[in-house]
């Protein structure tokens, strides 16, 4: 179906919301708009299952709405796995807001976002993500109780990127365990794609266990500062795709593992901090085992940084914290011996694992 809306005098045809490729039965899409502070957010609220929906607010510079759009809804379908897998009582919820943070944020502006949040009466609760900052989350708090990822001289448990940079290194471990014999990354020639906060701990972890550590990014500043801190190299090929590593860490944005890149892929292991790597799931987490390349779900792996938001809620300290983010790296084997026990990718491994969760639930709350 096709629906038919009237913009500036033009007839415009665009496919339905309901539509959309990305929409996974989530529960409700809330569109946020605010004249006097130029907000334009979009809220995805997919699963409240296990408890309420969480998710960061990520502030992008997105080429359209229904690109936004479509990013929201990836986004906060990945929630709901990675809460369930980690074992959390939330579900899956994201927030993304439309625009260049550098140079558009402004305090009114995500003040008036909070206002929407506090809204939803709790259904969704907000946390930091790309574009948006700890302070960002402090301004937050200022108009509702919805949010975690405030700072720790507020209560809170801060920034979450070292934590989910700890649960990405332990996946990686993991990883090189089952398809190297050996969890020590000491020698292992690592390309760690985007050097920002996530990507820049990572790189600090690699480095001192003695990893061969290649770093990529777009901002070129940022990588030359980050190359110089920890002493990794920065990759000068014009393909990283086709570079000569045993692991990829993809630590930016998401479907960089796709049809092109895979075939050009000679890393042995996938193992990153970013939301959404594989642009087809069910296409590109088949292809990447036809060519025996061990992929660690990404909603797995990157769950540190919930689990630490997570303390806020469930009252938690930050060693307890860290010690549930270390247990990623016992959860990935299992779910790499799911997966060969049955046949079937470790994507859809971890996702059969997560669901059963979400169903089990809502079995016992049909009682």
């Amino acid at each position: 179906m096709i629906t038919e809306v009237v913009n500036a005098n033009e007839l415009v045809k665009v496919d339905p919301v309901f539509g959309q490729a990305s929409f996974n039965d989530h529960e409700q899409i809330v569109f946020c708009h605010d004249k006097d502070t130029g907000l334009k957010a979009i809220i995805g609220i997919h699963n409240t299952v296990l408890g309420p929906a969480l998710g960061g607010t990520r502030m992008w510079k997105y080429a359209n709405e229904w690109e936004a759009l479509n990013d929201v809804l990836r986004l906060s379908r990945g929630m709901t796995y990675k809460s369930a897998i980690s074992g959390l009582n939330l579900g899956g919820g994201k927030a993304v807001i439309i625009g260049d943070s550098r140079l558009d944020k402004t305090p009114e502006m995500i003040t008036r976002f909070g206002q929407f949040v506090h809204s939803l009466s709790g259904k969704y609760i907000t946390a930091e993500d790309v574009g948006t900052t700890t302070p960002d989350m402090d301004l937050i708090r200022d108009v509702t109780p919805h949010v975690t990822g405030i700072s720790e001289e507020r209560g809170g448990s801060g920034n979450p990127s070292p934590v989910t940079a700890y649960g990405v290194y332990m996946g990686m471990k993991a990883a090189a365990k089952h398809q190297f014999g050996s969890e020590n990354l000491a020698g292992k020639k690592v390309l760690v794609q985007g050097t920002g906060h996530v990507g820049e701990t990572l790189i600090d972890y690699l480095t001192k266990e003695g990893a061969l550590v290649q770093i990529s990014d777009i901002n070129q500043a940022r990588m030359e500062e980050v190359g110089a801190k920890y002493g990794a190299k920065i990759f000068m090929g014009d393909d990283i795709y086709s570079a000569d590593v045993d692991i990829y860490a993809p630590c930016a944005l998401g479907a960089t593992v796709n049809d092109e890149t895979i075939a050009r892929l000679k890393a042995k292991v996938i193992a990153g901090a970013a939301n959404n790597q594989l642009a087809v799931e069910n296409v590109h987490g088949k292809m990447l085992q036809d060519k025996g390349i061990l992929y660690a779900p990404d909603f797995l792996i990157n769950a540190g940084g919930i689990i630490n938001v997570y303390a806020e809620i469930a009252g938690y300290d930050k060693a307890e914290a860290m010690k549930r983010t270390e247990n990623i790296f016992n959860t990935t084997l299992e779910i790499f011996h799911f997966a060969e026990a049955n046949g079937v990718t470790t994507h859809q491994a971890a996702m059969t694992i997560a669901q059963k969760r979400i169903d089990d639930r809502k079995k016992e709350m049909a009682k």
